[in-house]
């Protein structure tokens, strides 16, 4: 029969590694490709300006800027580093890749943003790195950070 001290430590031990697996493994082949972001995959737990409009479930319209560049990402930033558990891994002239990870389950999205500087757009690209669906959560995240930004 085990005891109580036994039994705890299995339960935070299993409790610890189902958390950390759920992060999955950082992609390798984000970023800038022939002036467009990576397509989302077939799954529904991606939303991106480059979709085709006619996929209602991945597509969102690009957001306009006005502001030079620089200072359109410096006002992004802020509000990208104001939400929880946010971390930039990198930063470019035009580009920012971001891992938003999640509470409970520590499940991690991988976002971009690209300022086309040409049509002075802000393209995006938000998609989960496991599972199938994200009961629209990287929609959500999308829309509320450029919820009434002016950039």
């Amino acid at each position: 029969m085990r005891n109580h001290k036994s039994t705890t430590a299995i339960t935070l031990s299993f409790v610890v590694m189902l958390l950390t697996n759920c992060t999955g493994t950082r992609p390798d082949n984000l970023g800038i490709r022939t002036g467009k972001l990576l397509d989302c995959p077939k799954t529904p737990n991606c939303i991106n300006s480059f979709s085709d409009p006619s996929d209602k479930e991945h597509f969102r319209n690009p957001e306009p800027y006005k502001k030079p560049t620089s200072e359109a990402m410096g006002i992004l930033k802020q509000r990208i580093l104001s939400f929880p558990r946010t971390k930039i891994i990198k930063e470019e002239n035009n580009y920012l890749y971001v891992e938003f990870t999640s509470l409970l389950m520590r499940y991690v999205d991988d976002v971009e943003f690209y300022f086309d500087e040409k049509s002075k757009l802000l393209h995006f690209r938000s998609a989960s790195r496991l599972g199938k669906s994200d009961l629209g959560v990287n929609r959500k995240r999308i829309e509320t950070l450029l919820k009434e930004i002016e950039i």
